[in-house]
């Protein structure tokens, strides 16, 4: 089974997909998590120390293979038809788990070519949970931070302090010239 995340900017999709390998881990799943730049990196220095396959292999392996961040670069014709080897290795047999800010339906304009793109939507797709999340971002709700900023002594001489909370609201708008 695969579960594919969608949503936008700061909703929890990460969150969440931390959360469920998290459990995998737990009840004793292998589980092995990338962004999906950072997979890219990883796939091209493997391939430069041309251990390609043994790193399709590891990722084969893995109970649950998270990829985070889906849809947020290009993909070359290279990258692509190597997500279509990894997802093909696990097909119906391992859990794949990746979150996007792109709506599954724009996913085949994202991976480009289309006999690729159908050929992982195909496999990625039909098997899945689909969680499509909306909301505010939670790092908007939670960027009203609390902080101690200073100790000053109650009285002279006592080792009792007062402390002072700060509680500051970003607004990015206000931070742009």
């Amino acid at each position: 089974m695969n579960v594919l995340i969608c949503g936008p900017t700061g909703v929890g999709k990460s969150f969440l997909a931390a959360a469920l390998a998290h459990a995998a881990c737990r009840a004793d799943f292998s589980v092995r998590c990338f962004r999906l730049p950072r997979l890219i990196d990883e796939l091209a220095r493997h391939t430069a120390l041309h251990k390609r396959s043994m790193f399709f292999r590891q990722l084969a392996k893995a109970d649950l293979l998270v990829l985070d961040d889906f849809g947020l670069a290009p993909l070359t014709d290279t990258v692509g038809r190597d997500l279509l080897e990894i997802i093909d290795d696990r097909y119906d047999r391992r859990a794949t788990l990746i979150t996007s800010q792109l709506p599954l339906d724009q996913w085949h304009a994202y991976l480009g070519d289309r006999t690729v793109a159908d050929a992982i939507l195909d496999r990625l797709v039909h098997n899945a949970y689909k969680l499509a999340l909306k909301g505010d971002s939670m790092r908007k709700a939670r960027s009203t931070a609390t902080w101690f900023t200073h100790r000053q002594p109650l009285t002279g001489g006592s080792n009792r302090y007062t402390v002072h909370i700060v509680s500051q609201s970003f607004n990015p708008s206000a931070h742009h010239a």
